[in-house]
C-alpha cells in the first residue's frame, strides 16, 4: 500500500473503519475484520450488517469534524500583452459558505430578528440601552467563535 491510511474507533458499541483507499480495499479490510473478531474473539459478526460509506472526494478534515464542501474548477484567462493569444489556467476555488441557520437562531435568540432571518423593527431597538445592545452583540460573537473554533460545546451552538 502507498498510503493506506486507515483508523479503527469503537464509539458507543458501534465500529467504524475509515480508509483513503478504494471500495475495494474498504471490503478486503471488512472481510479481514471479520475473520479476526472471529478467530481471535469468537464474535460472531454478520457481515450483512457491515456497511460502506463513501464520502465525497471533497471531504476534508478539519478541527474534529469532517465537511464536504465542493470544490469548484475556476477558469482564469490571461492574455499577454504583446502576443494575442490567451491562456487558460483552471485553478480550485473553495467554496466557503457559512452555515446560515445556527447564525440565525443566535441573532434571534438574542432578539436582533425573528427565526426567518428577518430583522425587528426599530422601536424595540430604541428600548434598549447601550450597553443591552453590546452584551447580545458580544454573546453572538462568542457563539460564533466557539463554532467555528471546534468547540466541545458546538451541540449545544447547533440547536
Amino acid at each position: 500500500f502507498k498510503d493506506p491510511f486507515i483508523h479503527y474507533v469503537r464509539y458507543q458499541g458501534k465500529s467504524i473503519l475509515v480508509s483513503k483507499g478504494t471500495h475495494l480495499l474498504m471490503k478486503k479490510w471488512k472481510s479481514y475484520f471479520v475473520k479476526f473478531w472471529q478467530c481471535h474473539f469468537h464474535f460472531w459478526s454478520q457481515p450483512s450488517r457491515i456497511h460502506i460509506s463513501q464520502f465525497s472526494i471533497f471531504s476534508f478534515y478539519f478541527l474534529g469534524y469532517l465537511s464536504s464542501v465542493p470544490i469548484n474548477p475556476l477558469a482564469v484567462k490571461s492574455q499577454m500583452l504583446e502576443s494575442s493569444f490567451l491562456i487558460d489556467t483552471v485553478t480550485k476555488k473553495f467554496e466557503t459558505i457559512v452555515p446560515i441557520i445556527p447564525m440565525i437562531g443566535s441573532l434571534s435568540k438574542a432578539k436582533f430578528c425573528n427565526v426567518s432571518g428577518n430583522p425587528i423593527s426599530k422601536p424595540v431597538w430604541a428600548d434598549l440601552s447601550d450597553s443591552d445592545i453590546i452584551d447580545r452583540f458580544g454573546r453572538i460573537c462568542r457563539n460564533l467563535s466557539h463554532y467555528y473554533s471546534g468547540s466541545s460545546k458546538k451541540q449545544s451552538l447547533d440547536r
